[in-house]
């Protein structure tokens, strides 16, 4: 290979140590660019046209040339070597080698710093859409397992104690809200992707008279970058969607324990579908949560990459640094690895079904109605913190004779306030603890409803 088919050859008059050539390669990883680098480099074309820094004609060749580059590596046909060190010296190459001149000429007016970040920013782009609309899944996943089980009553946790009941369908909920806060979050930080780098060159901008307005539009970003001294270092709107991708990774993950513990002999809650399960190599009898062990697992590799984005632009000075080619394998894993979390999450939470008369046995136990009979002491005119403490105390008689709250001879309840037993039978028991949330929000039964039917007009 001859130094002029580097893009930096023409300074230098040794050939570079193949030592090198392998440490500073990238096309291995970030050949999954080139569809981005197809396009903007497309865009890029017909501006200099427009601009007369090429001729109509020429643009279309080069446009022309470039689909064909890109249909050969989408199709597996097209040959990659270290020696050209990454995918958009490679697709600059094949245009040379088809066009001569002309090819030589596409690169008028932009650096490798500013195309890259382009690429990138057009990558994450559709990164974010890629994962929003798997998340629109696994939310339209959850709201359908809230439908299906609305009546159903789970006990609810803080600790890992029991502590009140909830219906079904209100945990279901509470996840289709972490999800639509992931959603969120990454449209707004979607609008800081789409702002469009290409045209500030190396660092300083160009003489050439370019028009970046007109790229902008051909891309489809909201606006042009306003300091070129800034773009080719800028990695914020990377970092921002890697932790989006983490805060989505800890959701997951924190479900997922929820589902595991759940499936165990010992909670009996959950009977999770074979076919995202696995066996054990010496015991028969076993089914494992693999999958959901995994999203669980997986999680460090997403919170990893992040923290490995973090410590590469630390104390990186303006403008473009090496550094920054080692920005995407980090990108790819965090963003594969949560695509593939949250198509398996919807498939788990679709197949999945609650042991509904195991979770019914047992339901009673754990005093999930203390809290309602303290409220309705409360409603009495009882100090909240004189109920909470006479609550305490009936629960701890109740675990002394081994009975639940509603169980208590009414002379027990007359004995904390007299009269009590007349009505205190009304709000005891999971039912009628149930049956007596009213807050905007809660578990109330009208109150899920409402979030069911909110929701299936906000997925529809």
């Amino acid at each position: 290979m001859s130094l002029t088919q580097k893009t930096w050859g023409g300074r230098f008059s040794g050939q570079t140590d193949n030592r090198v050539e392998a440490f500073t390669e990238s096309i291995s990883f970030d050949r999954r660019l080139y569809r981005e680098d197809v396009a903007a480099s497309q865009a890029h074309a017909r501006m200099l046209a427009e601009v007369g820094l090429l001729s109509a004609d020429e643009a279309k060749k080069i446009v022309a040339a470039l689909d064909d580059i890109a249909g050969e590596i989408g199709r597996g046909e097209f040959a990659f070597d270290i020696q050209l060190e990454d995918i958009h010296t490679h697709i600059e190459q094949a245009l040379i080698k088809r066009l001569g001149d002309v090819g030589r000429k596409l690169h008028t007016g932009r650096s490798r710093n500013d195309q890259v970040v382009t690429d990138v920013k057009l990558w994450v782009r559709n990164g974010i859409d890629e994962i929003d609309g798997k998340l629109r899944d696994v939310q339209r996943a959850f709201l359908e397992a809230a439908g299906r089980d609305r009546d159903l009553v789970l006990p609810g946790y803080t600790h890992m104690q029991r502590a009140q009941p909830v219906l079904a369908a209100h945990y279901f909920l509470a996840y289709v809200e972490k999800w639509q806060r992931d959603r969120d979050r990454l449209a707004d930080g979607r609008k800081r992707v789409n702002v469009l780098p290409l045209g500030a060159a190396a660092l300083a901008g160009t003489s050439l008279p370019i028009d970046r307005d007109s790229v902008r539009k051909q891309l489809g970003f909201d606006a042009v970058a306003g300091n070129s001294l800034d773009v080719s270092s800028d990695r914020d709107f990377l970092l921002e969607y890697v932790f989006d991708l983490t805060v989505i990774a800890l959701h997951l993950s924190g479900w997922a324990e929820e589902w595991i513990l759940w499936s165990t002999t010992e909670f009996n809650f959950l009977e999770l579908p074979d076919a995202f399960c696995t066996g054990s190599s010496i015991m028969p009898h076993k089914k494992n949560p693999d999958v959901l062990e995994l999203i669980r697992g997986k999680t460090a590799r997403v919170a990893g990459a992040l923290h490995q984005l973090l410590m590469l632009v630390k104390g990186l000075p303006l403008a473009y640094n090496r550094d920054l080619q080692e920005d995407k394998q980090a990108l790819f894993d965090a963003h594969d690895t949560v695509a593939a979390s949250l198509e398996l999450a919807a498939g788990l939470v679709r197949d999945s079904r609650f042991r509904k008369d195991s979770i019914a046995a047992r339901l009673e136990d754990g005093f999930l109605d203390a809290t309602t009979l303290m409220e309705f002491l409360v409603l009495r005119g009882v100090p909240l913190r004189s109920a909470h403490e006479a609550v305490g105390k009936l629960v701890r008689l109740c675990e002394e004779r081994r009975c639940r709250l509603k169980d208590l001879p009414g002379e027990v309840y007359d004995g904390v306030r007299p009269g009590l037993a007349s009505e205190v039978y009304n709000v005891l028991g999971v039912a009628n603890a149930l049956a007596a949330f009213k807050s905007q929000g809660s578990t109330a039964p009208a109150e899920v409803e409402k979030q069911i039917r909110h929701w299936h007009g906000r997925l529809a």
